[in-house]
């Protein structure tokens, strides 16, 4: 079939038996690839309760039918349960990987089992070897990659885990082609516990196409469309995404010491611009990608690639620190140990303030930057106030008596964007699949940046509507296994043309919408099977009772309840958020 390999294999690591999954056509067309395929997969076998950490769970990395011929399709999916969160978790990256293990002739792997001792996967166009890593155990992801690009080729991609991964910290990330990242929720603490290391790819086989033609034609409209717009064409280009320090800052809604401010001083410091004048060094991009956002950097000390604008806060205004050069090796620091920067420094800001309260055993006070790089070695380690550190802000906060103070939902850490200052983006957070996320449902789009248009962000109206919308089209997106990005400079109607180009299939805007749906609801199906529910689509209390005092969102709160009702019956959920049967039957799940 046009746009895909035709080749799914599972690997069993406690036996070393591989086979070929068939995918029948019927549930092909419902879920297509990506993390619509992978969640299906994964449904079918693995029971709602399984641990994170059990042998039998399964831990998936799904390509699409248009990774490896269009922009930014370099991309692949994870999909696994979460052990920070226990829900089921998507989490997608970029850079090289995704499009050479499609080139090597799969779409994907399903892993299984627990090996005896290290083990890495080494994938080229004759099939998949399983191979020893006990040389490699130990070693963080920079070095796992250059010595398995030494003694294999410079030409593969890697993707691997670091000591985080190997000490099952449960927001540990899955890293690949050096600084790309599968970052949230802990699929690198998976990888680990089946003492899998790395898994390397490369292939040059042909994906392919039913229309070459029109692909032509369509990859040069979507050239002109990215340049047109105003984020993908201009700002991502000239400030990567550290160009939203000082947009979100201005709209009072950057969060500063565990949210409890939402303007930063000293935002400029540690701003794209200031990125652009002081330690940037060049730019970078992922397969077949004319955006180019990342950024190279150099540090007195250290060079590599970010931050990120999600880094920036999470080592910068959420401790309060205005050090950009510890910010950025902080972020390098995580790379190397393969973890997620959000969760890491957010759980770093929660200790804060404990100590803040007089009940964190460490002191940990707002600003001092002094600490930072050794906290994160220290997390990823779990050794000292690291172990304490490596459990997440939830449990964090909960050990400490302090539930409150950890700024999570569903136990993942919330990213850079005050819920007070968006109505859209806040109930999105609340209802997202995977937890505090903005990547579900990135309403700052329309509430802050006007894309595709501007809306109230401090008013509820329409916000349920938008919200589930923004959810289901992510959703296909993420099927497709596309960046995000795109969303910004071409619409679903487009993604819909491009599937058809490449597939030879029919699929109208409506059907490609309903996948996003079908995957929105089988994803809760399995959180409200796990004991998910509206309890669980909450803020935490300081959203909801705490006005900001500063600001352009000052004197603000999150109104979720009426937001939640109106939601929930759009969705065709209970009362509570349970999908009723209806709705899946209407969905064919």
């Amino acid at each position: 079939m046009n746009g895909w390999m035709n080749k799914i294999v599972e690997i069993n690591l406690s036996t070393g038996k591989q086979k070929t999954l068939i995918i029948d056509d019927d549930v092909r067309r419902k879920f297509i690839g990506g993390r619509g395929l992978a969640l299906k997969l994964y449904t079918d076998m693995c029971s709602v309760d399984i641990d994170a950490f059990d042998e039998d769970n399964a831990l998936i990395l799904l390509t699409g039918p248009l990774t490896g011929i269009i922009q930014t399709a370099g991309r692949y999916q994870v999909t696994s349960r979460s052990p920070l969160t226990g829900t089921i978790m998507d989490s997608s990256s970029g850079g090289f990987f995704g499009a050479n293990l499609k080139k090597a002739g799969f779409d994907g792997l399903v892993i299984t089992g627990k090996a005896d001792k290290p083990v890495y996967l080494k994938i080229t166009e004759e099939g998949i070897e399983i191979k020893s890593a006990e040389h490699i155990w130990g070693k963080n992801t920079h070095e796992t990659m250059k010595m398995l690009h030494d003694t294999s080729s410079s030409n593969i991609s890697v993707a691997c885990i670091g000591p985080a991964g190997e000490n099952l910290v449960p927001f540990a990330s899955i890293m690949n082609d050096k600084d790309r990242a599968a970052g949230r929720g802990g699929m690198g603490a998976v990888m680990g516990s089946k003492n899998l290391k790395a898994i390397t790819a490369f292939g040059e086989k042909e994906v392919s196409v039913s229309d070459p033609e029109g692909l032509k034609k369509i990859i040069s409209t979507i050239n002109t469309l990215i340049d047109k717009n105003p984020v993908t064409g201009k700002s991502l280009q000239l400030l990567g995404t550290a160009g939203l320090v000082n947009v979100i800052n201005a709209f009072g809604m950057f969060p500063t010491e565990n949210f409890k401010r939402g303007v930063f001083n000293d935002a400029e410091g540690i701003s794209g611009e200031k990125i652009a004048e002081t330690i940037c060094t060049g730019r970078s991009a992922c397969f077949k990608c004319p955006i180019a956002c990342g950024r190279k950097t150099k540090t007195e000390n250290r060079e590599g690639e970010g931050p990120e604008y999600e880094t920036i806060w999470a080592f910068g205004a959420q401790l309060g620190i205005n050090d950009l050069e510890a910010i950025t090796e902080a972020n390098y620091t995580c790379n190397e140990l393969g973890i997620d920067t959000i969760t890491t420094g957010s759980t770093i800001g929660c200790a804060m303030e404990l100590y803040e309260k007089g009940v964190f055993p460490e002191k940990l006070e707002w600003g001092d930057s002094s600490n930072l790089v050794k906290l994160v070695e220290d997390i990823a380690y779990k050794r000292g106030i690291g172990k304490d550190l490596a459990l997440g802000s939830k449990k964090l906060a909960e050990k400490y008596g302090k539930p409150e103070l950890a700024m999570q939902i569903k136990g993942m850490e919330i990213p850079a964007y005050d819920p007070r200052g968006a109505q859209g983006q806040a109930l999105s957070y609340a209802t997202s699949n995977r937890g505090g996320c903005h990547m579900q449902g990135y309403l700052i789009s329309p509430e802050v940046l006007g894309s595709p248009a501007f809306m109230d962000r401090y008013s509820i109206e329409g916000k349920a509507e938008i919200v589930a919308l923004f959810q289901d089209i992510s959703a296909a997106v993420d099927t497709l296994v596309l960046c995000r990005f795109l969303q910004f400079a071409i619409s679903i109607d487009t993604f819909k043309d491009i599937l058809n180009i490449v597939t030879g299939l029919d699929y109208t805007e409506n059907e490609l919408l309903k996948v996003g749906t079908r995957i929105y609801n089988l994803e809760r199906k399995l959180n409200s099977e796990a004991g998910f529910s509206r309890k669980d689509d909450m803020l935490p209390s300081r959203f909801l009772k705490e006005k900001l005092t500063e600001g352009a969102s000052r004197n603000r709160v999150v109104q979720i309840d009426e937001m939640l009702d109106r939601y929930y019956k759009l969705r065709g959920w209970d009362e509570n958020g349970i999908p009723k049967d209806e709705t899946l039957k209407k969905l064919e799940i």
